[in-house]
Parts: C-alpha cells; structure tokens; sequence
C-alpha cells in the first residue's frame, strides 16, 4: 500500500506540450488583458516551438543519416510491392465472381440442375412406393373381406391381422392421406364385423343360464355354408375379448353351478343330442330340489358331475394358452364354495350332530384330492379343504364360542324393567370378640353412640358368611370398646323422654349461653323439637323411613359382610352441661346405663370402625357379649344373573362333554384340546358383562341411583355364584379354573367399585346442592338465610329418598353404610363451610345453629325400633363432631373451654377450634388464654 502524501506538501506539476501551455494561456485570458500583442506573442510563441521542432528533426536525421537512407528504401520498396499485390487480387476477384465467367456463378447454376433432377427422382420414387403400398393395403382387404363373406373367421382373423401389420407403418408421404384413414376405418369395421361372428359363433357354442349348460363342438357361421369347430373358435378370439368371454363363463360357471349346487340340494342330469346340422350337442341340466329332500353329501356329487362335464366337452377345446391357466381359476371359487356354502353353514351346533359332518368333510376331502387337484391342477400342497378340516375341532368350537357370546350379548343388552328381580338371602353370623379375633375375614365392628343414650349398646355382632363369605376385609379386625355415653348429653332426644323426671333431665342438655348473649337463655329442646319444626318427626315416629325400617324386613334378610369405603370414626364422648354441678349427676347416671348394657339391643354392625380419640370420660365396664347368634340379610338382585349363571354353567357343561367323548380329539391341535375353546366362553361372558352392562345402561345408572346399586349387587351375586361354580366343576384345565377366578374377583371389584361410586357421585350430587348455600355466609340476611335453609333441606330431602331407593335393593349392613356415607358429606361439607367462616355474629351464631338442627332429622334413618337407641355414629363418623358443633355456636367460651379440658372435643383438629373461637368471640384476654390452651394440643387421656 502506497504512503499518502500529506496535502500541505507541494505536488510535481504534470508536464505539458507546447500547445496544452499555449491553449492555457488563452484560456487563462481575460476580456481584460487580451489585446493584439498578447495573440501576437502566442503566435510568435508557436512559431517559435514549430521552428525547434524542425531543428531538432533535421539533427537527429544527420546524427544517423545511413540508417534513415535504409528505412526510406525499405517503405519505397514495401509500396511497390503492395501495389502488385491489389492489382493481383483485383483481377482474381473478377475471375471468381465475374457475372458471365466466373466460377461461383457457373457453379451455383450447375448446382441448380442437378437439385430439380434429383428431386424429380425423388418424386418418382416416392410415387411409386406409395402405389405399391396402396396396392398392398387393397390386395390385403380384399382378401380379408372375401374370407369373411365365405364365413372362414379364422382364416378372416389372420389377414386381418396382416392388415393390421401393414397399416400400422405406412410410408411417411400417404401416412395423413385421406385415402389411408378410409382404409383403417374399413379394417376396423371389417374386424368388428369379423369378432362379432366369432363372438355369436361362441355364444352358440357354449350357453350357460341358470339351470343349463350346453356346449356344442361345432357351428354354422351365419349367413354362410361354413362349419367351425369350438376349438378354432376360441384359437381365433382375440386375445381381449378370449380372456372377457372366460371370465365371464366362469363367473356364471361359479354362480350358477358351483355355489348354487353347495348351497341347497338340485339334482343334476347330461344329455347329449344332435341339432339339424347333425352336430353333436352337451347338456348339463339343474334344478332345484325339495329342502333336506338329500343328504348333504349330494352336492359333492353333483358338483363332481359339473367339473366332469367340463373336463370332458369344454376343457380341451380351450387354446394352449389357457389349458391350464383356466381351469386353475376355478379352485378357488370350488374351494370357497365347498367351504363356505357347505361345509362352514352345515357345522353342527351340538356334539350329536358331530360323526355325520365328519363323515360329510371325509368326503369332501376326497373331492378336493380327485377333482381339485386332479381335473383342475390345483396345488396339491395347498389344500384348503383338507387344512380346514384338519382343524375342524378349532372351528366348531369357536362357531359355538360366537353363538354363545351372541346369546349372552343379547342377555345383557335387554332392557330391565326391574320386574324380574329376586331377593338373594344368606345368614350372618353374631360371634364375640373372641371368635372375632380368631376369624381375621370377619368384619370387627364396635359402635358408639350419642351421650343422651339412656343405655350404651354392647360389642356389636361380627358378620360371617361362613364358606361362601365374600372377603372383603383386607386385614386383620379393629375392635374399638365404647366408651359408656354421659347422662347429661347435648340432648338430641329431648322429643323421646321430655323434662320431668330427675334422670331425664340429667340425660337432656341445657343449652349453654354465650355471655355477650342478651337474649337469656336458648330454647330448650324439649320446648321446641326442631324435626317437629319441619314436620319431620325423625326421632319418635320417622314416618318417611323409621317406620320402614321396623315394619319392612323382608329387604333385611342377606348381610353381604364387607367393610366400608372409607374406616368410621367412633367417639363416645360425653358432653357437660353448662353447669358444672351436674357432673355427679351425670357420673351416677353412667353407671346406671352401663349396668343395664347387657339389656341393651344391637345396632347393624358397620363394618371397621376406626378406634375412636382419647378423650376423658368415665371407663366403662367391658359387659361379656351375648352368645353367638345368627340372624339374615337380603339383598335384590335382576333376573338375567340367572341366565348368565345358567349360560355359564351350560358352557362349561358342554367343553367338560365335548373332551369326554372325544369326537375331535384327532382334530384338535395339541396346544388347545378338545372342549377349551368352549369352556374358554364363560369367563369371556363374564368380560363381555363388565365391559358391556355398565356402558349400555348408563344412562339407567344416570337417572336412578337404585338401579345402579342393583348393579353392584348384580356383580356380587355373580361373583359369589360363581366361587361355587367353580369349586363344583370338575374340569382339569388350570387356564380356565385360574380365568374364572379371576373373574370372581374383577367381580367383586366392579360390585365394590360400582358401590363406592354410586355413593360418590350421589355425595358429589350433594356437595352442588350445597353450594347454593355460598358458604352459609351472611345468614343474617333473611333472604340468604332462606337460601341456605332450602339447601340443607334439599339435602336432607335428597338422602331420604336415596334412603328409600337404596333401601329396597341393599341388605342391611351395606344400607346403613351408604347412606351412612351420605349423610357424613353432607355434615361435613357444612362443617367444613361453617368452620370457615372467619367472624361469626351472635345472631349468625343462632341462625346456623338452627340450621344445623335441620340435619339432626337424618339420625332417624338409623333407627329400626323407636324404644331403642340410634346407630348413627358407627355410619356417620362426623355426627358427633357435628352435633357439637351446633352447640358450641351457642355456648359461651368457658363452656368450650372446659369441653376441651374434659377431652369431650377430641374431634376437632386443633386449628379448626381456634378458628371457632376467633370468630365467635370477641378478642379478649380471655379468648387470648383459650386459643393459647388450645395450642398446647388436646389433653392426655385419663
């Protein structure tokens, strides 16, 4: 890269000739400044430089004179020379393109001749060969033309065809000649004229229709004396319209002699005569035949006698080229015949049936060897009539599998109208603790009730189902000892035993005052019934299912002895009274109760009951049990798991029958003996019930709760059914017995599963009818009070009528569990909304507690007899809770407060109590203490 010159330096100025410096200077001039003596002076200036130059010319050829002489002699010399030169090309170029004796002239027009000479050749010879092309085409026509009028077709085919040759490679100068279109739409007249004789000489020589097949071995050309054989006929049809006609012949051949004779009886005759030529003429007859009028053997026999008559007449007329090629074409549709239209519809559906089809498939067997193989050319290595009859045991009984599972389709897809519904009845069994113990499958159930009980109820009875017991328990039983109920309870059933006598009252609660409470003291329960106030009467009389319940046991009689969804929490835990000075009271009173507890009667066991908290009240007396005793239950179940039961034990009937006869043990395979594809059927019925019941009737199971515990019932009834089935059967295939075991228990896990549910959707149901109460919020605004009140009381009106529903298909014991679980979402959705509410008001206080009391009409549906005491705690685990908390929204804080230390409100968390007394109270130190002791946990047990 160069090195810039820096601009303050001077530059070289370029140098310039003497003109350029001249030309400046008068560029240079102004208007001013230019006169006649400053041109003078340019032109003196120019003068002056034209001078010099000459100088310097003139010296610098004397300096070298010689060699100047010689270059001047050299251009004098190389002018001369070139003069010669143009006058030389100048005259060759008049001999070349002189325009009379020039050369190129006189060649271009020898040129010229020679071209029209030899074009007149071309023309010459072009002419002549399209002449004889012309010639040749005609000769060619006309020959072809006579052979067709004289009736000689093939002899008329192959000129065509040379025809053909010909016209297709005409010379090029008559290839678009009009004269050579007319010819080819000749030939291609003459050729269809040629193919439609053919075609109608075939036609006449071989008719096939419905009931006859005639073959002539030669014909009468029309319009002509000549007579062709069948044989030149097929030899001169077009290679085209040869495969069109076999085609064809052999779809009818198929239709109307091969499946029409496999698929009903005919009987088949040949005849030959001879027409007015004298030629010979084939016949094979059909016609249909009286039904079951011949043995099915007969059709092999007449198809025989088709495949013999075209072996015979039709088979060695047929070109070289299709020899072999065509009768091959018929295996398949014999073999598809034979196998579909004869022997697979004719497969017999009973074992009795089974020696004459053997029989009848030996034979067809013989037929495949003799006719298939043999006159047709079939592959004797692929046979499929013999394949298929070597696995003949393998299509019998998967044809009865189908039959059988199209029959059990249609058992379970039949509308259910629940008329055809039986009770199902089984004993249950009352042991003690001990026996319970030792029987890890039994249900251990402990019950606990309410501290207003006048007397508590012993160890409740063990449910067994002795051999047939489902086992359902997934452990070992928890027992839980109740602890004796207090005498001075929260008085849930002040309507049972009013004020009045001393232990009455020491049983009944006086509702406890909240300080700041103006309006004195609450309503006695005794003064005011808060199910009379809803016309309810739930504790006494329960018209709408209590009354049910004692007076309707023939739905009782069937226990199913199974544990419940989710474990009962059970908490006797007694209540105090507002006023301390009853605590001796009470004292006494429990001992009283827990003296008669061997008096007291059983409540139906719910099944594992969570052992209840620790809490503080008196230890009861452990009272001996009663005696084992048993008692029944009964449960509804639809009509067709009978059928099923029944369709199942046919099926393993007939496999155990089938393998004992031993009509298809040779045709069986080793991998799958005789008899177990179709004892394999029952455990598919039982897949196809799971899979198809529940999704055909769901909209059933949609609209009716009943129905849909009916189901649940329905799988268990089968389940259990089924393990005596099974334990009966007599069959030595461990697949099967394992399958069906297997559908036992994924029976048992539908009923189980369809049970919970049911329950829950029915608790979902629940939680939105709940949701109108926005969270029991703001209640003392008369209209969302109302609202939530239409709530509670749809809630409570929804699960009687499940309990109504459900009641009529449940036994007892998985009754009171489900609506058992019912009521517990119910109660503890509410619980759970009214425990968030952050600030409750003394007049929201009374308001909820109102509603709560709503809810207590639910204990009447665990009540069978009036004179004894309820079940609801086992079944509800947050009815105890709950029944608190309708009383603590209106006790005062020192009420709570002892609660708590006495260990009576073991069923709240910690946090849900401290919630509870923020927003009932006010912030006081008080309040501040309270919250503090709660935070220390609940206390220790004694």
């Amino acid at each position: 890269m160069a090195f810039p010159v820096p601009a303050h330096l001077p530059r070289k100025k370029d140098p310039q000739d003497v003109s350029t410096a001249i030309l400046t200077k008068v560029s240079e001039a102004t208007t001013k400044s230019l006169n006649a003596q400053l041109a003078a002076s340019w032109v003196a200036e120019l003068d002056d430089t034209i001078r010099q130059t000459r100088e310097r010319i003139h010296e610098r050829i004397q300096r070298d004179l010689p060699a100047f002489e010689q270059q001047w002699s050299s251009s004098t010399s190389i002018q001369e020379r070139l003069q010669t030169l143009s006058s030389n090309v100048d005259q060759l170029s008049h001999n070349l393109s002189g325009p009379e004796t020039g050369l190129i002239p006189t060649l271009i027009s020898h040129l010229t001749w020679h071209a029209a000479l030899a074009q007149d050749v071309l023309n010459a010879e072009v002419k002549h060969k399209a002449l004889s092309y012309l010639l040749k085409c005609r000769d060619k026509f006309q020959n072809a033309t006579s052979f067709v009028q004289s009736g000689k077709l093939p002899e008329a085919m192959n000129a065509c065809d040379d025809l053909e040759c010909i016209l297709e490679s005409p010379p090029s100068p008559v290839d678009r000649a009009e004269v050579i279109s007319d010819m080819k739409r000749s030939y291609r007249a003459l050729r269809a004229r040629t193919e439609e004789q053919l075609t109608d000489a075939y036609s006449r020589s071989v008719t096939v229709s419905s009931s006859e097949l005639a073959i002539r071995d030669a014909v009468q050309v029309r319009q002509s004396d000549t007579i062709l054989p069948l044989s030149s006929i097929l030899l001169s049809l077009p290679p085209p319209s040869l495969s069109t006609h076999l085609s064809t012949l052999r779809r009818d051949l198929t239709s109307h002699y091969v499946d029409f004779i496999m698929k009903q009886p005919t009987s088949v005759s040949v005849t030959t005569d001879k027409d007015v030529t004298g030629t010979p003429e084939h016949k094979l007859s059909i016609f249909p035949a009286p039904p079951d009028s011949e043995p099915l053997s007969s059709r092999l026999d007449n198809l025989s006698l088709v495949l013999k008559f075209l072996d015979t007449h039709l088979f060695p007329n047929l070109p070289a080229s299709e020899q072999k090629g065509f009768p091959v074409s018929l295996c398949k549709p014999v073999w598809s015949a034979v196998l579909s239209n004869l022997l697979v519809p004719s497969l017999p559906s009973s074992p009795d049936a089974l020696p004459a089809f053997l029989d009848l498939t030996n034979q067809a067997v013989e037929f495949e060897g003799a006719f298939v193989v043999d006159i047709l050319g079939g592959n004797a290595q692929e046979r499929d009539i013999k394949t298929w009859v070597e696995a003949i045991g393998l299509h019998y009984e998967r044809k009865r599998r189908v039959e059988i599972l199209d029959h059990a389709r249609a058992i379970i897809l039949r509308t259910d109208n629940g008329r055809g519904t039986f009770s199902v009845e089984i004993d249950v069994t009352l042991d003690t603790t001990e026996a319970r113990e030792q029987e890890p499958t039994s249900s251990s159930v402990s019950t606990s009730f309410k501290p207003t009980i006048p007397a508590p109820v012993p160890d409740p009875p063990v449910q067994d189902d002795g051999p047939d017991a489902w086992g359902f328990d997934d452990g070992p039983s928890q027992e839980a000892t109740e602890d004796p109920a207090d005498g001075d309870g929260w008085g849930f059933d002040d309507d049972i035993e009013p004020e009045g006598e001393p232990e009455q009252q020491q049983l009944e609660p006086q509702p406890e005052e909240r300080t700041s409470r103006p309006s004195g003291q609450a309503p006695e329960s005794g003064d005011v019934d808060p199910s009379d106030a809803w016309g309810w009467d739930a504790e006494t009389s329960s018209p709408t299912l209590a009354g049910d319940e004692t007076t309707d046991t023939s739905v009782w009689d069937d226990p199913w002895d199974e544990q419940p969804s989710k474990p009962v929490k059970i908490s006797a835990v007694p209540k105090p009274a507002k006023r301390l000075e009853k605590l001796s009271a009470k004292g006494s009173s429990m001992k009283l109760r827990q003296e008669s507890t061997s008096s007291a009667s059983c409540a139906p066991a719910p099944t594992s009951p969570t052992p209840a908290k620790p809490h503080t009240p008196a230890t009861p007396q452990l009272v001996p049990p009663p005696p084992p005793a048993r008692m029944k239950e009964t449960y509804v179940v639809s009509g067709f798991t009978k059928e099923l039961l029944q369709l199942v034990e046919a099926i393993l009937q007939e496999g155990a029958n089938l393998a004992s006869s031993g009509v298809l043990s040779a045709y069986s395979p080793a991998s799958s003996p005789s008899g177990s594809i179709i004892s394999q059927s029952a455990p598919l019925v039982l897949d196809l019930f799971r899979a198809l019941y529940p999704v055909a009737h769901q909209p059933d199971f949609d609209a009716s709760p009943k129905r849909s515990m009916r189901f649940s019932n329905d799988c268990l009834y089968l389940g259990n059914e089924l393990k005596g089935i099974v334990a009966k059967t007599n069959m030595n295939i461990p697949v099967i017995i394992i399958k069906l075991q297997d559908g036992v228990e994924r029976l048992k896990l539908v009923g189980n599963s369809w049970f919970d549910e049911t329950i829950d959707r029915q608790c979902r149901h629940i939680d939105e009818i709940l949701d109108k109460a926005e969270g029991f919020v703001d209640t003392t605004d008369q209209d969302r009070f109302d609202e939530c009140e239409a709530a509670v009381s749809q809630v409570l009106q929804h699960i009687r009528r499940l309990a109504n529903d459900w009641k009529s298909v449940l036994n007892k014991s998985k009754y009171y569990v489900a609506i058992g679980a019912a009521a517990d979402a119910a109660l503890s959705r509410i619980l759970r909304d009214i425990l968030a509410i952050p600030d409750i008001t003394e007049a929201e206080s009374h308001r909820l507690s109102e509603l709560c009391r709503i809810m207590n009409a639910l204990e009447g549906l665990f009540v069978e007899d009036p004179n004894q005491p309820s079940f609801v705690v086992p079944y509800v685990p947050s009815w105890l809770k709950f029944s608190y908390l309708s009383e603590l929204l209106e006790a005062s804080i020192a009420d709570i407060s002892y609660l708590f230390e006495e260990g009576a409100l073991v069923d709240f968390e910690i946090d849900e109590l401290v919630k509870l007394v923020r927003a009932l109270f006010a912030d006081t130190p008080l309040r501040t203490n309270t919250i503090n002791k709660f935070l220390r946990g609940h206390p220790a047990p004694s």
